[in-house]
C-alpha cells in the first residue's frame, strides 16, 4: 500500500477518533456525576468505537489466540502502541488500568478515567507510586474487577524485550492472585510515535495461566517470554525487573 494512502487513512482515522471522543467525553461527564455504573456504558461504547475505526479506516483486525479469563486476576500485558491501552475496554466489562500519571492530567479524559478506575502511576514518586498501586489494586480485586498491568513501563518498538519494571513483582507478590500474559503485536502495524497506521491483524497470544505463589524471580521470567511470545528478539534472557 503507497504512503500517500496510508497517509490518507492515518488521516482520516484521527480526524474522525479524536473528533468522535469530544462527543463521548461530553456525555461521559454529566453520567460520571451519577456515579461511576451510570458511567460505564460511555466508557465501553468508547473502546468500541475505537475498534471499529480501526477496522474500519484502518482495516486493522484483531485475533485472539486463546481465552482470555473474565475472573479478577492480574493481567499483564505487553505495551506496544496506544491501541492495547484502548482495546482493554473491549476485552472486559470493567478493567481496572494502570496508567502513568500524565494521561490522567488530560482535561476531561482525566476525571472520567479516575472515575472509571484507573490507577495513576508517577513515575518519580518512587515507593509512594507503589505504594498507591497496591492500595487501589487491592480495591479493584475486592469489587472482583480484572487488574491490567503494562509492566515495561511505557511502549516500546516492535521486537525489543525490555526487562519487567518492579511494579509486576510487587502487585504479584502482594496481591497473591493468579497471573495472566499476554503478549501482542500492535508495534508492527501502529508504531510508537508513529502516525502511519498498516492495515493488518492485530495478535493477542493469551499465555498459560502462572499461579500465585512463585518465586519472584521464576514469575518475571515466565511472564516476560509470554508477553514476548510474537517478537522475535531472544525473551529469555535479561528479563529481571528494573
Amino acid at each position: 500500500m503507497s504512503i500517500i494512502i496510508l497517509a490518507i487513512r492515518s488521516t482520516l482515522f484521527a480526524i474522525t477518533f479524536y473528533g468522535l471522543s469530544v462527543f463521548w467525553i461530553l456525555a461521559a461527564i454529566p453520567a460520571g456525576l451519577y456515579g461511576q455504573r451510570a458511567m460505564l456504558p460511555f466508557v465501553r461504547s468508547w473502546g468500541w468505537m475505537h475498534r471499529l475505526a480501526c477496522q474500519w479506516i484502518l482495516g486493522q483486525r484483531v485475533v485472539i489466540i486463546g481465552e482470555l479469563p473474565q475472573e479478577p486476576m492480574l493481567y499483564i500485558f505487553k505495551h506496544e502502541s496506544m491501541f492495547e491501552t484502548i482495546d482493554l475496554l473491549c476485552l472486559f466489562p470493567e478493567p481496572v488500568i494502570a496508567a502513568k500519571q500524565e494521561l490522567l492530567d488530560i482535561p476531561g479524559w482525566g476525571w472520567i478515567a479516575r472515575r472509571h478506575g484507573v490507577i495513576p502511576l508517577e513515575r518519580k514518586a518512587g515507593a509512594k507510586a507503589m505504594r498507591q498501586l497496591q492500595r487501589k489494586a487491592k480495591e479493584a480485586v475486592t469489587s472482583g474487577r480484572p487488574i491490567c498491568l503494562f509492566p515495561e513501563g511505557t511502549r516500546v518498538p516492535h521486537g525489543e524485550c525490555p526487562s519487567l519494571r518492579s511494579g509486576f513483582a510487587g502487585l504479584y507478590q502482594l496481591l497473591k492472585l493468579p497471573v495472566v500474559p499476554v503478549a501482542i503485536d500492535t508495534g508492527r502495524l501502529s508504531p510508537r510515535n508513529g502516525f502511519l497506521k498498516r492495515p493488518g491483524v492485530i495478535t493477542y497470544k493469551v499465555g498459560e495461566i502462572v499461579p500465585p505463589g512463585l518465586p519472584r524471580d521464576e514469575a518475571e521470567a515466565i511472564v516476560h517470554a509470554a508477553i514476548n511470545a510474537l517478537n522475535t528478539c531472544d525473551c529469555l534472557t535479561g528479563n529481571g525487573a528494573r
